[in-house]
């Protein structure tokens, strides 16, 4: 049992079970699948400021403050339990293209030559992380949700916000990905 758990799911049942959440959430407790909002409930349990954004009655989301910790848990657990010690699998297309920017280490998650603590002082360790994060962040407080939100929430709900927004999320996406990361990446 365990090691069918180490495998990677396929996107038929994974993609199934992530669905299943919505109606899930709203059915048992009439309650949106989110967790972008997750860190607003945070700060305005534990900040004493009288920061408008932060006045409201943040108990009622109580729920979900726990809905992410169990997602920490879950992610901590299986880390320990179920991590993979073979190297990430990467098509040999992808590896060329990567390893012409110098990356070809995926001993880990991510690929180390981009993604540890010394490469955060270079300027593409910084891009990718701290102005990257910083956009990220911005994005999706502009958006009014991230991207799982808007796509499995948003859509679900037939909220043409959320289908405009997950549209926009996936043509920055292959922008990000086919002109401006190689961009990044050659710095």
């Amino acid at each position: 049992m365990l090691e069918w758990l180490k495998q990677p799911w396929p996107w038929y049942v994974a993609g199934p079970l992530i669905g299943l959440t919505v109606p899930t959430l709203l059915i048992l407790g009439n309650k949106s699948f989110g967790i972008s909002s997750s860190l607003r409930h945070v700060c305005a349990a534990c900040m004493p400021a009288k920061i408008p954004f932060f006045q409201y009655d943040w108990k009622k989301e109580l729920w979900n403050m726990f809905f992410v910790l169990g997602i920490f848990l879950g992610g901590v657990i299986a880390a320990w339990l179920l991590s993979n010690p073979d190297p990430m699998v990467v098509h040999p297309n992808l590896q060329a293209e990567m390893a012409g920017y110098g990356i070809t280490d995926y001993s880990g998650l991510v690929p180390n030559e981009v993604f540890n603590w010394p490469a955060l002082l270079t300027p593409r360790g910084f891009i990718m992380m701290v102005a990257g994060g910083f956009l990220v962040g911005f994005g999706t407080r502009y958006a009014g949700g991230c991207t799982s939100g808007h796509a499995i929430m948003g859509i679900s709900n037939l909220q043409m916000p959320s289908v405009i927004a997950t549209c926009c999320f996936m043509v920055g996406g292959f922008i990000m990905a086919n002109l401006i990361l190689p961009f990044i990446l050659s710095l």
